[in-house]
């Protein structure tokens, strides 16, 4: 009863997420046997990176896990993943030097990442709410404003994850920039870090893609009924 057409849409734009992150695990591990020339390992390269910038308050500490690295805004420190932390490859400092990137944005008070920030109370109020809302207005009908509401509140989820994505790839183009400016890469490394941040960024991208037809699927739902 609640099948749509959009739903081909999502399914495809589901299928690019999975592939997305299919591709940022190989990419990670692939370039994660191709040993930096500089030698650094991930921590020393943001490290350096931080102190560069007038950072130096700004810990880089070591978390559990793969692929677990970010840069927390509110403790203001950049944590790494175990792998990216203690190795000296590619990817380590790739990604070590993406999430330093965040720090800088911090620092400097990038606009989209203060939007975000203040998005974010907000937004994480109103995504768990929204997927009860939704469902409640799907399946009784009479009660067709609450799908209107949840509607409202699955919007904001959707516009956080649209501002993510300049703050993703302004963080990886400062990464880039850094490390050549840094001299951190040769001219020939250049190419793995580049596929290493762009296959990152691209799960970012899918992430949003599926929200945003999900939300115009509900839209054109709620719009139907009405008319």
């Amino acid at each position: 009863m609640f099948f749509h057409p959009m739903d081909y849409l999502i399914i495809v734009a589901f299928g690019l997420s999975l592939w997305a992150q299919f591709r940022v695990k190989g990419t990670f591990n692939k370039w994660s046997e191709v040993p930096i020339h500089s030698g650094m390992t991930g921590y020393e390269a943001a490290r350096r990176l931080l102190d560069a910038n007038g950072l130096y308050d700004v810990p880089v500490e070591p978390v559990p896990g793969a692929l677990t690295d970010h840069y927390d805004p509110i403790a203001r420190a950049v944590r790494l993943s175990e792998p990216v932390y203690y190795e000296n490859s590619i990817s380590a400092v790739s990604v070590a030097c993406h999430e330093v990137g965040h720090a800088i944005q911090h620092q400097q008070s990038y606009p989209m990442l203060v939007l975000r920030h203040r998005m974010f109370p907000v937004v994480n109020l109103t995504s768990g709410v929204a997927p009860l809302l939704i469902l409640a207005g799907l399946f009784f009908q009479q009660f067709n404003f609450l799908l209107g509401v949840g509607i409202i509140f699955f919007s904001a989820a959707v516009a956080f994850q649209l501002v993510t994505l300049p703050v993703e790839f302004n963080a990886s183009n400062r990464a880039r920039d850094l490390m050549v400016a840094e001299g951190f890469i040769t001219n020939d490394e250049e190419r793995g870090v580049a596929k290493v941040l762009n296959a990152a960024a691209l799960t970012y991208v899918a992430a949003a893609l599926i929200s945003l037809l999900e939300l115009v699927k509900y839209i054109m739902i709620f719009t139907n009924r009405n008319e």
